[in-house]
């Protein structure tokens, strides 16, 4: 179970990465966010967010409709 849970069902690019962002922002490191989105785009722009920000990936899902990213806060 992640520490906080940020809905961006319905956001578009680049929405769902800069609310991701503040929400990051706010959470000690160690700490994880899942995030919930509907963009098919968004699976490209979590793994960059990640790889350039040095936060961890550490799951991905796609149920065909909803994508589920949790994200390990980096420390």
């Amino acid at each position: 179970m992640a520490d906080q849970v940020l809905d961006a069902k319905g956001l578009n690019c680049p929405l769902p990465i800069l609310r991701a962002k503040k929400a990051l922002a706010g959470m000690a490191a160690g700490q994880t966010l899942e995030i919930l989105a509907t963009d098919p785009g968004s699976i490209k722009d979590f793994e960059a967010f990640c790889r350039t920000t040095g936060h961890s990936l550490v799951e991905q899902q796609n149920d065909g409709k909803i994508f589920r990213f949790v994200i390990r806060k980096a420390g």
